[in-house]
C-alpha cells in the first residue's frame, strides 16, 4: 500500500485540497482502466456518485473531467480509540470502483491497518509523508483520542495517539473525520468516559474538518466525500456539525418507507408481535429516525440492499453526537414537533375536518360583513331600514 512514486510531488497553494495532475503517471482514470473497469462503468460510476452528491448534469462532467486528469492524493489514514468498521465498511463496498477508491485511487501512504510495512519502516513512511509533502497530503482520522493520563490510553509506536494527531494535522490540508468515534466520541466518550475520548474536531483547529458521521459510516457515503475533494478542489457545503449537507441533511425519519404507518398511528408493540411481521413503524420500539440525520434510507447498506430499519430493528442514532448516553435504545423517544405520536390518522383527518368546517363559517361571517359594508350596511341592519338617499329626503 506504499506508493513511493510520490515522493518528488511538487507543492501547491492551501487554497487547493487537492495535488494538481503531476507530469508522467496514469491519471486516475487511466489506473482504473489498467484494472478492467470499462468505460461505461466509469461513467455510470461517476453519473451515480454526482447524484449522491446532489450535483447537476454539469457538476457530473466535472467528476468524469477529475477523474480523467487527476493522479492520486497522498493520504494518512490514522487509527486510534476505534474498533476499525469505518476501514471495513469502506472496503467490503459491494461496489468495486469505492473500494478501488481507496486501495488504488488515492495514495495511501501510511494506514495502521492496512499497510504492508510495519515497526521502523511504517513510521517512517508517515514521517516521509508529513516532511516531503507539507499541505499537500490528506488527514484521515479513524477513532477518537484519550486525552487522560498523558494519553497512555491510546500509544502508537511510543508515542500518544494525541501527539500522533497533532503532528500529522499540523501539514494537512485538511483533515476529515471518519465515524462517531473520530466525529463524537462514541462509546469511548460515553458516560463516565474514563480515558476522557475526545473528538478531532476539539483537538484540532486552523484547518477544514469534514465530520462523516455513523458507526460505521456508509462506504458510499465515504467514497463521495472523497470524490468531491478530487473533483471540485473544495470540502463540500457542510452543516452546522460540519457533517457534509449531501449526506446528512435529513433526517431518516423522513426518507424512511415505514413513515406513512407513523402518520396513522400503526406502531409495531413488540418485535415478535403481528405488527412487526407487517412491517409497522418501530417508533415505540425506540427508533431514533426522527432525531437522527442520515442517508441510510436512501443509499442503504450491501449496493443498497437494507438497512437496519428495513431488517427490523429500529435506528439507534448512531450519526449523532452522544447516542450511547441518551437513553436505553429500547426506550421510546419523547414526543418531537409533529402531530404526536398517538394522533391516528383519523383524528388527524376529524381535526383538520373540523378545522375546515370553522374556517368555511368564520369565512361565511366575514363574507357577509363585506358585503353589507360596501352597500353602506351596518351588520346586522337590512336594506329597507338604510338611511334613503339625499333625492328621497327632498
Amino acid at each position: 500500500m506504499i506508493a513511493a512514486d510520490w515522493r518528488n510531488q511538487p507543492r501547491i497553494t492551501m487554497n487547493a485540497l487537492v495535488s494538481p495532475p503531476r507530469a508522467g503517471g496514469p491519471t486516475l482514470w487511466e489506473e482504473m482502466r489498467a484494472r478492467g473497469v470499462s468505460r461505461r462503468d466509469f461513467l455510470r460510476f461517476c453519473t451515480w456518485m454526482g447524484a449522491l452528491l446532489g450535483l447537476e448534469a454539469s457538476g457530473v462532467a466535472d467528476v468524469v473531467k477529475a477523474l480523467e486528469t487527476k493522479r492520486r492524493l497522498p493520504v494518512v489514514w490514522l487509527h486510534l480509540q476505534e474498533c476499525t468498521c469505518c476501514s471495513e465498511s469502506f472496503i467490503r463496498s459491494s461496489h468495486p470502483i469505492v473500494a478501488d477508491i481507496l486501495l488504488n485511487q488515492i495514495s495511501l501512504d501510511y494506514t495502521e491497518t492496512l499497510q504492508a510495512a510495519a515497526g521502523y519502516q511504517a513510521e517512517e513512511c508517515l514521517r516521509d509523508t508529513i516532511q516531503q509533502h507539507p499541505g499537500e497530503y490528506l488527514l484521515m482520522v479513524e477513532g477518537s483520542i484519550p486525552m487522560a493520563d498523558e494519553g497512555i490510553h491510546c500509544v502508537i509506536a511510543g508515542r500518544s495517539a494525541l501527539d500522533v494527531v497533532r503532528e500529522a494535522a499540523a501539514g494537512a490540508k485538511a483533515v476529515i473525520a471518519w465515524g462517531n468515534c473520530a466525529c463524537a466520541g462514541c462509546v469511548q466518550a460515553a458516560n463516565p468516559n474514563p480515558t476522557r475520548a475526545t473528538p478531532v474536531h476539539k483537538i484540532i483547529t486552523g484547518k477544514p474538518i469534514i465530520n462523516v458521521q455513523g458507526c460505521p459510516p456508509i462506504a458510499e457515503v465515504m467514497a463521495g466525500v472523497v470524490v468531491h475533494l478530487l473533483a471540485f478542489d473544495r470540502i463540500p457545503q457542510l452543516d452546522a456539525l460540519g457533517r457534509p449537507k449531501a449526506f446528512y441533511s435529513r433526517r431518516v425519519h423522513d426518507t424512511c418507507y415505514r413513515r406513512p404507518y407513523y402518520d396513522a398511528g400503526l406502531f409495531v408493540e413488540s418485535f415478535d408481535d403481528e405488527n412487526a411481521r407487517r412491517g409497522y413503524c418501530l417508533f415505540k420500539m425506540g427508533c431514533r429516525g426522527p432525531t437522527t440525520y442520515n442517508s441510510c434510507g436512501i443509499i442503504r447498506w450491501n449496493n443498497g440492499v437494507s438497512y437496519p430499519i428495513q431488517s427490523g430493528h429500529g435506528c439507534i442514532g448512531c450519526s449523532e453526537a452522544g447516542f450511547w448516553d441518551d437513553s436505553p435504545f429500547y426506550q421510546r423517544l419523547a414526543s418531537f414537533p409533529g402531530f404526536g405520536i398517538e394522533t391516528t390518522a383519523d383524528k388527524i383527518g376529524l381535526a383538520i375536518g373540523a378545522a375546515t368546517l370553522g374556517g368555511v363559517a368564520v369565512h361565511a361571517v366575514l363574507t357577509h360583513i363585506r358585503k353589507h359594508q360596501t352597500i353602506g350596511e351596518q351588520p346586522g341592519e337590512s336594506a329597507q331600514d338604510a338611511d334613503p338617499p339625499a333625492a328621497a329626503k327632498d
